[in-house]
Protein backbone atom coordinates (compact mmCIF):
# COMPACT_ATOMS: atom_id res chain seq x y z
CA UNK A 1 0.00 0.00 0.00
CA UNK A 2 2.91 2.36 0.76
CA UNK A 3 4.46 1.76 -2.65
CA UNK A 4 1.14 2.59 -4.21
CA UNK A 5 1.04 6.01 -2.50
CA UNK A 6 4.56 6.80 -3.70
CA UNK A 7 3.65 6.00 -7.26
CA UNK A 8 0.29 7.73 -7.10
CA UNK A 9 0.21 10.11 -10.10
CA UNK A 10 -1.82 12.73 -8.21
CA UNK A 11 0.90 13.11 -5.54
CA UNK A 12 3.74 13.25 -8.07
CA UNK A 13 2.10 15.92 -10.19
CA UNK A 14 1.16 18.10 -7.20
CA UNK A 15 2.78 21.50 -7.17
CA UNK A 16 5.35 21.67 -4.32
CA UNK A 17 4.27 25.17 -3.26
CA UNK A 18 0.66 24.02 -3.03
CA UNK A 19 1.82 21.01 -1.04
CA UNK A 20 3.66 23.27 1.42
CA UNK A 21 0.66 25.59 1.72
CA UNK A 22 -1.51 22.59 2.40
CA UNK A 23 0.69 20.96 5.06
CA UNK A 24 2.47 23.79 6.96
CA UNK A 25 -0.51 25.71 8.41
CA UNK A 26 -1.99 22.52 9.87
CA UNK A 27 1.28 21.54 11.51
CA UNK A 28 1.15 24.75 13.59
CA UNK A 29 -2.55 25.38 13.97
CA UNK A 30 -4.89 23.03 15.72
CA UNK A 31 -8.58 22.98 14.91
CA UNK A 32 -10.75 23.73 17.95
CA UNK A 33 -12.71 20.99 19.61
CA UNK A 34 -16.29 22.04 19.16
CA UNK A 35 -19.02 20.59 21.25
CA UNK A 36 -21.99 21.34 19.08
CA UNK A 37 -25.41 20.10 19.98
CA UNK A 38 -27.92 19.17 17.38
CA UNK A 39 -30.84 21.56 17.48
CA UNK A 40 -33.86 19.96 19.03
CA UNK A 41 -37.41 21.00 18.45
CA UNK A 42 -40.67 19.79 19.83
CA UNK A 43 -43.57 18.81 17.69
CA UNK A 44 -46.58 21.12 17.81
CA UNK A 45 -49.65 19.98 19.66
CA UNK A 46 -52.42 18.28 17.67
CA UNK A 47 -54.73 21.26 18.24
CA UNK A 48 -52.12 23.62 16.76
CA UNK A 49 -51.81 21.42 13.67
CA UNK A 50 -55.62 21.25 13.39
CA UNK A 51 -55.89 25.05 13.65
CA UNK A 52 -53.26 25.51 10.93
CA UNK A 53 -55.02 23.01 8.66
CA UNK A 54 -58.40 24.73 9.17
CA UNK A 55 -56.85 28.16 8.56
CA UNK A 56 -55.16 26.92 5.39
CA UNK A 57 -58.42 25.31 4.24
CA UNK A 58 -60.25 28.59 4.87
CA UNK A 59 -57.74 30.57 2.85
CA UNK A 60 -57.77 28.13 -0.06
CA UNK A 61 -61.57 27.83 -0.36
CA UNK A 62 -62.00 31.58 0.14
CA UNK A 63 -60.03 32.23 -3.02
CA UNK A 64 -57.06 34.05 -1.54
CA UNK A 65 -54.94 33.08 -4.54
CA UNK A 66 -57.57 34.54 -6.89
CA UNK A 67 -57.78 37.68 -4.76
CA UNK A 68 -54.01 38.18 -4.85
CA UNK A 69 -53.68 37.60 -8.60
CA UNK A 70 -56.78 39.43 -9.90
CA UNK A 71 -57.10 42.03 -7.10
CA UNK A 72 -60.90 42.38 -7.19
CA UNK A 73 -62.65 45.08 -5.14
CA UNK A 74 -63.67 44.18 -1.63
CA UNK A 75 -67.34 44.91 -2.31
CA UNK A 76 -69.22 46.01 -5.40
CA UNK A 77 -71.91 48.60 -5.98
CA UNK A 78 -74.93 48.99 -8.23
CA UNK A 79 -77.36 51.79 -8.90
CA UNK A 80 -80.90 51.31 -7.71
CA UNK A 81 -83.18 51.84 -10.74
CA UNK A 82 -86.07 53.22 -8.65
CA UNK A 83 -84.28 55.79 -6.52
CA UNK A 84 -80.99 56.20 -8.38
CA UNK A 85 -78.96 55.73 -5.21
CA UNK A 86 -75.88 53.51 -5.03
CA UNK A 87 -76.35 50.21 -3.17
CA UNK A 88 -73.53 47.93 -2.01
CA UNK A 89 -73.38 44.47 -3.61
CA UNK A 90 -71.62 41.59 -1.87
CA UNK A 91 -72.03 38.93 -4.57
CA UNK A 92 -70.93 39.38 -8.16
CA UNK A 93 -74.09 38.19 -9.93
CA UNK A 94 -74.00 36.19 -13.14
CA UNK A 95 -70.27 35.44 -13.14
CA UNK A 96 -69.35 32.04 -11.78
CA UNK A 97 -65.61 32.55 -12.28
CA UNK A 98 -65.43 35.97 -10.59
CA UNK A 99 -65.89 37.16 -7.01
CA UNK A 100 -65.57 40.07 -4.66
CA UNK A 101 -63.28 39.63 -1.67
CA UNK A 102 -66.15 39.61 0.86
CA UNK A 103 -68.00 37.02 -1.23
CA UNK A 104 -65.05 34.65 -1.11
CA UNK A 105 -64.51 35.13 2.61
CA UNK A 106 -68.17 34.55 3.48
CA UNK A 107 -68.36 31.44 1.28
CA UNK A 108 -65.12 30.13 2.79
CA UNK A 109 -66.49 30.71 6.28
CA UNK A 110 -69.58 28.66 5.43
CA UNK A 111 -67.42 25.78 4.17
CA UNK A 112 -65.32 25.90 7.36
CA UNK A 113 -68.50 26.04 9.46
CA UNK A 114 -69.75 22.88 7.76
CA UNK A 115 -66.41 21.15 8.32
CA UNK A 116 -66.39 22.08 11.99
CA UNK A 117 -69.95 20.75 12.23
CA UNK A 118 -68.73 17.39 10.93
CA UNK A 119 -65.88 17.41 13.47
CA UNK A 120 -68.34 18.17 16.29
CA UNK A 121 -70.61 15.31 15.21
CA UNK A 122 -67.58 13.03 15.26
CA UNK A 123 -66.72 14.19 18.79
CA UNK A 124 -70.29 13.36 19.83
CA UNK A 125 -69.60 9.69 19.09
CA UNK A 126 -66.94 9.40 21.82
CA UNK A 127 -68.05 6.84 24.41
CA UNK A 128 -65.99 8.37 27.24
CA UNK A 129 -67.94 11.64 27.34
CA UNK A 130 -70.97 12.44 29.41
CA UNK A 131 -74.33 12.20 27.69
CA UNK A 132 -75.05 15.91 28.05
CA UNK A 133 -71.74 16.79 26.36
CA UNK A 134 -72.43 14.32 23.57
CA UNK A 135 -75.87 15.83 23.00
CA UNK A 136 -74.36 19.32 22.99
CA UNK A 137 -71.70 18.33 20.47
CA UNK A 138 -74.23 16.56 18.26
CA UNK A 139 -76.72 19.42 18.29
CA UNK A 140 -74.03 22.02 17.64
CA UNK A 141 -72.59 19.91 14.82
CA UNK A 142 -75.92 19.26 13.15
CA UNK A 143 -76.98 22.91 13.41
CA UNK A 144 -73.61 24.09 12.06
CA UNK A 145 -73.90 21.72 9.13
CA UNK A 146 -77.49 22.77 8.36
CA UNK A 147 -76.65 26.48 8.60
CA UNK A 148 -73.62 26.05 6.34
CA UNK A 149 -75.63 24.10 3.75
CA UNK A 150 -78.58 26.52 3.70
CA UNK A 151 -76.35 29.58 3.50
CA UNK A 152 -74.18 28.05 0.76
CA UNK A 153 -77.27 27.26 -1.29
CA UNK A 154 -78.50 30.82 -0.71
CA UNK A 155 -75.14 32.16 -1.89
CA UNK A 156 -75.35 30.02 -5.03
CA UNK A 157 -78.91 31.20 -5.75
CA UNK A 158 -77.79 34.82 -5.37
CA UNK A 159 -74.79 34.18 -7.61
CA UNK A 160 -76.69 32.18 -10.26
CA UNK A 161 -80.38 33.21 -10.11
CA UNK A 162 -81.77 30.30 -12.21
CA UNK A 163 -79.79 27.56 -10.42
CA UNK A 164 -81.83 24.39 -9.64
CA UNK A 165 -85.17 25.94 -10.61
Amino acid sequence: MASQTLTDPTLISMDPIFHILKIVPFSVLRPPRLRLKLPSFTLPSPMTVFALVVLTYFMVVSGIVYDVIVEPPGIGSTQDPATGSIRPVVFLPGRVNGQYIIEGLSSGFMFVLGGIGIVLMDLALDKNRAKSVKVSYASAGISSLIIAYVMSMLFIRIKIPAYLR
